[in-house]
């Protein structure tokens, strides 16, 4: 391994003169950062046995407390300080044709058109930006990290997506394992891309544990061949005051967009959610099996409380259909279980517990039961056939069979098909309704 390049700085020592150290070492104690390390290729960059924390001070300028800027890099056992307080810049989202990447600085890592990176055992906290931005990277691996206290808000004071892990711009067979969010004010860990970028692919998150995003826990976005397991969420959409509703970025568990397919949502648990349990816009030929999204509290606790699973199609690229949504447990949603839309759609042998929270249609005012005029009982049912969402898109040649299902009114509302939609259109069979 080559030695870390000149440009650390140690507390009350001026970065103006760069300290010599053991190659590849950080020094112990609190390091002070005015701008960037530059890791380089083949470079291992450790902390210290006594522990290190890379703290970026209040004129700290750069991209990242780290930079990756060559192959073959390894981070491990140290942390990053990121100052959130003294470097927190209030802005929205990226234009629609510019990556975070370009977009977004103070970050805790950043690598941008790299491969063979890893970072183990790295704990981030109170990063502005992102605790990672990884841009068009292949091969990273990510793995028992802590990121806590972390993102940004808008000029509006609500949460702009940061804090967390972003891939994005069509990265390539990455993973990120065994690691911990707490108190992430916007995305915890997701993918993204640019409608014009090639989508990410061959990724996987599993076995991470997330407590309290106040946007998604995770988000796939324009992606394929990824896997989604084991993955554990608690306090999905607070604090309820800076969700971004001006932007109508509702919280979601497990949040979908763009256009993925070949993704496979595999037994996570999410509870306590404010929004939406996943929101499946974009989604198509993969499966959702073995989850659990648990409510505890009364509907009143979840302001932005939703159906638990809902397709969508914003995406222009795809259309919804093959998704197998099957043995997944769903206990006491606000409104209802599964809003289905699309073609050959499998719902089959789910727990659809305790739905409809609000009592739909017997608090009409208090939840806004009656917010769809042309919808008058989508919220009372449990499974809903509509007739499309961004764009018309019938429910047709779905099976919705085997599922137990118990709520308010579902003894009668347990499978409805939107006005519009024939009952010979799709196969409702041996559900067990109460």
């Amino acid at each position: 391994m080559r030695g870390l390049a000149a440009g650390l700085c140690l507390l009350a020592v001026s970065c103006s003169k760069p300290i010599a150290y053991r190659a590849n070492d950080l020094p112990p104690g609190i390091v002070e950062l005015h701008r960037p390390i530059f890791a380089g290729r083949g470079t291992e960059l450790r902390g210290a046995h006594q522990g290190t924390t890379l703290q970026m001070a209040a004129d700290f300028r750069g991209p990242a407390a780290i930079v990756v800027q060559g192959n073959d890099v390894w981070l491990h056992d140290f942390s990053i300080d990121g100052n959130r307080a003294a470097l927190e810049v209030r802005q929205g989202l990226p234009p629609y044709d510019r990556s975070f990447a370009t977009f977004t600085a103070n970050n805790g890592v950043m690598a941008v058109s790299r491969e063979a990176v890893e970072i183990d055992r790295v704990g981030f906290r109170n990063i502005a930006g992102f605790a990672i931005l990884a841009s068009h990277v292949a091969h990273m691996r990510v793995r028992r990290a802590t990121v806590e206290d972390s993102g940004s808000r808008n000029a509006a004071g609500r949460n702009n997506a940061t804090g967390g892990i972003l891939f994005e711009e069509g990265s390539a067979d990455f993973s990120v394992e065994n690691c911990t969010f707490r108190n992430i004010f916007g995305n915890a860990l997701w993918t993204h891309s640019l409608y014009t970028s090639p989508r990410n692919q061959r990724g996987v998150f599993a076995r991470n544990r997330i407590d309290i995003a106040g946007r998604d826990a995770i988000q796939i976005g324009h992606a394929t061949d990824l896997t989604v397991a084991d993955n554990v969420a608690s306090h999905i959409g607070f604090p309820a005051d800076a969700e971004d509703l001006e932007n109508r970025a509702i919280p979601v568990g497990l949040d979908t967009a763009g256009n993925v397919e070949n993704t496979a949502y595999l037994r996570n648990r999410i509870s306590e959610i404010n929004g939406k349990c996943m929101d499946l816009d974009g989604l198509h030929d993969s499966e959702i099996r073995g989850n659990a999204c648990v409510n505890r509290k009364p509907p009143a606790a979840y302001p932005l409380g939703n159906y638990a699973i809902v397709m969508n199609d914003t995406n222009p690229d795809m259309r919804t259909r093959n998704i197998r949504i099957v043995e997944n447990r769903i206990e006491r949603p606000v409104f209802g279980a599964i809003f289905v839309i699309g073609e050959r759609n499998l719902i089959a042998r789910n727990l659809l517990l305790d739905l409809n929270t609000a009592q739909c249609n017997q608090n009409i005012a208090h939840y806004q039961c009656n917010y769809a005029a042309a919808d008058p009982h989508i919220l009372e049912a449990g499974v809903y056939l509509g007739r499309g969402a961004e764009r018309s898109a019938p429910a047709r040649n779905n099976i919705v069979e085997y599922n137990l299902i118990t709520g308010w009114g579902m003894k009668t509302g347990c499978v409805v098909s939107a006005p519009g939609i024939p009952a010979n259109w799709n196969t409702v069979r041996g559900n067990d309704c109460r």
